[in-house]
């Protein structure tokens, strides 16, 4: 798998999926740009990365401009990253601010990602953009409206996006990476909502797995599933991740 000569961009790539995300591409051969809305995730992401050629920008992804800046010139592959769980709880008891930040996160934050990249993918005749869905996507959990609505406008706009870029040779996925152990899933075992939160930690899968089926799919091996939610037990994915990935 080699994706040299290749640039890349990971939201929320200081920890979790998305810092494993941005050393598998690295380590594949890309040019990784990797964004951290704090400088104390910024930090930690360097030292963990430490050795490797990957660059770390301070970009909060709901502010538009720095996002303009940081996804201008040539990008070649977007990893839609970024996300929040929060607000957990049920609706008439979480605030409509809090569940308006939640859909600004985790999809018009993504929405403007991708409008972005789109022109210059077009122009070079193609890129890739990996959205990071969730089984939330496509059935409701106790809790978690905002994240279940963010996720599901999102499965749509990876729809979308392929319906009017694939023929100019834009590949977008949508990819559910399953259960792991992120920071994320501390937050969801306290809440004691819907069965996640009752999964023990020891049943968690590692941020790895998800993460080299995201590089896979950055590669034209990939490209019949383009276009595509796919789950990380789907067979290509399960290869491409490694023997150990969960079922």
């Amino acid at each position: 798998m080699t994706l040299t000569g290749r640039r890349a961009v990971v939201t929320g790539g200081n920890r979790g999926i998305g810092l494993a995300t941005v050393r598998a591409l690295a380590q594949a051969g890309a040019e990784v740009t990797f964004a951290s809305r704090s400088r104390s995730g910024l930090d930690a992401a360097a030292e963990a990365l430490r050795g490797m050629d990957v660059q770390g920008v301070l970009a909060d992804v709901t502010d538009r401009a720095a996002m303009a800046a940081l996804l201008s010139g040539r990008v070649d592959i977007l990893i839609n990253n970024a996300g929040v769980i929060d607000p957990i709880g049920h609706l008439a008891d979480v605030s409509t601010e809090d569940w308006a930040r939640s859909i600004e996160v985790n999809l018009i934050a993504a929405v403007h990602a991708i409008r972005c990249v789109l022109p210059g993918m077009v122009a070079r005749g193609g890129g890739t953009v990996v959205n990071l869905s969730s089984g939330a996507a496509h059935g409701a959990l106790e809790g978690w409206s905002a994240y279940c609505a963010g996720k599901a406008g999102l499965a749509m706009v990876t729809r979308s996006v392929a319906l009017e870029y694939g023929a100019r040779g834009v590949r977008v996925f949508g990819v559910s990476p399953g259960v792991i152990d992120t920071g994320m899933q501390g937050r969801i075992r306290a809440s004691g909502l819907n069965p996640v939160s009752q999964l023990a930690r020891s049943d968690l899968a590692s941020a790895e797995e998800p993460a080299r089926a995201i590089a896979w799919l950055c590669t034209p091996e990939a490209d019949g599933l383009a276009g595509t939610e796919v789950d990380i037990r789907h067979e290509a994915l399960r290869r491409a991740a490694g023997p150990e990935v969960r079922s």
